[in-house]
């Protein structure tokens, strides 16, 4: 459950064999064959090399943080700016940058943290907001919180009223950002979309739950405080989601050994 009211692909190109050149004159002589093959690897390695010198120092040159340089454009894929954060707090990524990236990478991480499987414990819950949430909104987003995460809530899962999983299945809630956006800034305050796929439900034999996915967009609003972002408000929409792809649907102990066996990330760009 999530918190609810967000390579450079190398070309080969293979040389015709026989028949005329690339371009249908007569055929070339073998040697002269050899050396333009060489010619093209080479000029394909220093093309390679160079285009590898320029993403480096690309890198080393980002991340000030400034107006929307440190946003990635419409079709960017490569990370780029802030290193991701070294401390935590309550098993919690924190001591994000005072800048865009540092909200988005800190929206990112508190996305994953709030769709977590943890939250439906209640000691586990309160740490986490405490670590995430302002000091002043605390208390209200535990009381939101407790009705929301309720006995009857956790049994529409197929939990117990502690929520916790029944013996012999995994319980599965992950949250994964796919992209962030900030649509507001100032110095001290942020507005971050984070879209995320999430995974829900109950993974073992014959559960009448069974781990589905879906799409979501997270709207934070997060303030610079004691030297971190922290979220001052939290709501969610549907979407936009993609078409289902074929798939094969995993099966309960396959779906259950990969939740177990594969960690999470640190989200930062």
């Amino acid at each position: 459950m999530s918190l609810g009211d967000g390579e450079s692909g190398q070309t080969r190109t293979r040389m015709p064999e026989g028949g005329g050149d690339l371009y249908g004159g007569a055929r070339r002589g073998g040697r002269r064959s050899s050396s333009r093959s060489l010619v093209t690897v080479v000029g394909v390695v220093v093309l390679l090399i160079a285009a590898i010198a320029f993403a480096n120092r690309g890198g080393e040159d980002s991340g000030t943080g400034e107006e929307s340089a440190d946003s990635p454009k419409s079709a960017a894929t490569a990370p780029t700016g802030e290193k991701p954060v070294s401390t935590k707090a309550a098993g919690i990524p924190s001591g994000f940058a005072h800048t865009r990236q540092g909200a988005e990478s800190a929206a990112a991480n508190y996305a994953v943290v709030l769709g977590s499987a943890e939250m439906f414990d209640k000691a586990r819950r309160d740490a986490i907001l405490r670590a995430v949430i302002v000091p002043g909104r605390v208390a209200a987003f535990e009381a939101q919180l407790d009705k929301a995460y309720s006995p009857k809530f956790n049994k529409s899962l197929g939990l117990d009223e502690n929520g916790s999983a029944p013996k012999g299945f995994t319980f599965v809630s992950r949250t994964t950002p796919v992209g962030t956006k900030v649509t507001a800034w100032t110095a001290d305050s942020a507005t971050v979309e984070v879209w995320c796929s999430g995974l829900l439900g109950l993974a073992g034999e014959k559960s009448t739950n069974p781990v589905t996915s879906s799409w979501f967009t997270i709207t934070m609003q997060l303030e610079w405080t004691d030297g971190d972002w922290k979220i001052v408000t939290h709501s969610q929409k549907v979407g936009p989601a993609p078409i289902p792809g074929d798939e094969r649907a995993a099966g309960a102990d396959e779906m259950a050994k990969a939740v177990k066996e594969y960690g999470g990330f640190t989200y930062a760009r």
